[in-house]
């Protein structure tokens, strides 16, 4: 998808990207976690948003931090209860470390950090279930962390309504001096609306020093990454904090109604980027999008469009109202009108619909057109065939210039087997055909209103009837052989003499 709308910061400017971001430093992303309030046996990660895990986005802006991304290193932290993350084909190749027993944020580094190069200066540690996050935030903590030499650099938001969030306290000077929780705040600090967001820039060399020293917490018996803040400020260690507007970028995803929100948000993000680059969509907030659509410049999207999946759309093509595609192709200068195409491919000035279903294996000709009620399964339709209502083409190829006359169906189906339906150039299907495959339709030829074709047709000849039989097509006869010549008339015979009487 095209580049992302750049993102608004609240107290720090967005900082150059440094060469040695992810020569030095390691990402560790939690995502140990189960997520019990989303009632499901999918671990909460791989939820997934505009048609990916919520986990590929944060593991997408670790990697786009490096020029290359296959050099950056990233850890992602495991539970026995989300094992299926392994095999979730996750982006960029990332490595896997167990929790055994999850035991709280601090005990999830503990576990990542033996996955961790030796010659890694700084971590990078994030929430797999903040998949709004991108580069620029990233970037930003770990610069932080830097120009300060901090023990810890922290993002922290200015919520709206921090609520019983832990704040972030601060010392006269700007640096952390503690985080607290809200039960245990004082009256001054609840009225700070600055909240720990929960993404971490560690110096590697303290961290792991420093880890086992994390006591468990009183009320849950867990260990936490914010009681590091309090042991940095021991040692005598800065811990700086970036704070970021309260835009949603930072939110945590705990239950289907944030994930929904979530979407929403990612779908606003990625429909701007498109309009920006080319697109034109009639109401941006009916057009549905997954991550890996791919959108040429100068195409339409009307309103209720739904393209998911690899699906790509070349310039010129208008995808009309409540349309759904998914993993197909469309090509240049077509019409899609409410119509479903799933992994189809619609070459060059087709049109399709409306109401027309084109399911797997479909692959429409340039020029042709598929009208309204008609469905194509494992079809090859040629260049310039003319599908135009009420039909069914299953496991079948049609010439160049054929035309499909309404109510045609191959009858591909024999109980057992699917079998195949061959049909030649300008060929002719009246209406209401039937088409029992396997049969071959020859170029040229015809078949008659209503016949049911049981035998193939030969190129040029008419199927008429139930069952059909074979004739020429009327206006191609050849000529009757010429009738016998008449005789030749005898010739008269002569008058009788007149007789002498008959004179006066």
């Amino acid at each position: 998808m095209p580049d992302d709308p750049p993102i608004p910061y609240a107290n720090v400017p967005m900082p150059p990207p440094s060469p040695e971001s992810t020569e030095r430093t390691a990402a560790v992303i939690l995502a140990a976690g189960l997520g019990t309030r989303m009632h499901s046996r999918l671990p909460k990660v791989l939820h997934a948003l505009c048609g990916r895990p919520m986990l590929a986005y944060v593991i997408d802006a670790w990697a786009s931090m490096s020029d290359s991304g296959a050099s950056a290193r990233s850890i992602v932290v495991y539970s026995p209860a989300t094992a299926a993350i392994r095999e979730a084909g996750l982006p960029g190749e990332p490595s896997f470390a167990l929790q055994d027993v999850p035991r709280g944020t601090a005990d999830a580094v503990r576990a990542a950090l033996g996955s961790v190069p030796k010659d890694v200066e700084e971590i990078l540690v994030l929430s797999g279930d903040v998949p709004l996050v991108m580069a620029p935030h990233l970037q930003a903590v770990l610069e932080q962390r830097r120009m300060d030499d901090a023990a810890i650099a922290l993002a922290s938001v200015f919520a709206a309504a921090p609520g019983n969030l832990g704040r972030v306290v601060r010392s006269e000077f700007g640096s952390v001096e503690r985080i607290t929780e809200a039960r245990d705040a004082s009256p001054e600090e609840l009225d700070s609306n600055e909240v720990n967001a929960g993404c971490y820039a560690f110096d590697a060399a303290w961290l792991r020093r420093r880890i086992g020293s994390v006591e468990a917490s009183a009320a849950t018996g867990e260990l936490y990454l914010t009681e590091l803040v309090r042991l940095a400020r021991e040692d005598g260690r800065i811990v700086s904090a970036v704070g970021f507007d309260d835009d949603g970028t930072f939110d945590g995803i705990n239950d289907r109604a944030q994930l929904a929100q979530a979407e929403w948000a990612l779908r606003v993000r990625m429909n701007e980027a498109h309009m920006r680059a080319g697109v034109t969509m009639r109401d941006p907030s009916t057009v549905y999008l997954d991550w890996d659509v791919d959108l040429a410049a100068d195409i339409t999207l009307e309103p209720n469009v739904i393209l998911s999946g690899s699906t790509s759309v070349a310039t010129g093509s208008v995808i009309g109202p409540g349309s759904t595609i998914v993993d197909s192709t469309i090509g240049a200068g077509c019409r899609v009108w409410q119509s479903v195409v799933e992994r189809s491919v619609v070459e060059d000035g087709a049109t399709i619909g409306p109401f027309s279903h084109l399911r797997p294996g479909t692959h429409v000709g340039p020029g042709a057109e598929v009208g309204n009620f008609a469905e194509l399964k494992n079809t090859r339709l040629g260049a310039g065939v003319k599908q135009h209502h009420v039909s069914y083409l299953g496991d079948a190829e049609l010439g160049d210039g054929t035309n499909v006359g309404a109510g045609t169906i191959t009858a591909n189906w024999d109980g057992r087997t699917k079998n195949r339906t061959t049909i030649g150039r300008g060929a002719f299907l009246g209406v209401d055909t039937m088409l029992v495959a396997p049969i071959e339709i020859g170029d040229g030829a015809r078949t008659g209103a209503g016949a049911v074709v049981t035998k193939s047709v030969p190129a040029g000849k008419l199927a008429v009837g139930v069952p059909a039989r074979i004739r020429e097509p009327r206006g191609h006869a050849e000529p009757a052989p010429p009738e016998p010549a008449a005789p030749e008339p005898a010739p008269p015979e002569p008058a009788p003499p007149e007789s002498p009487r008959g004179r006066h």
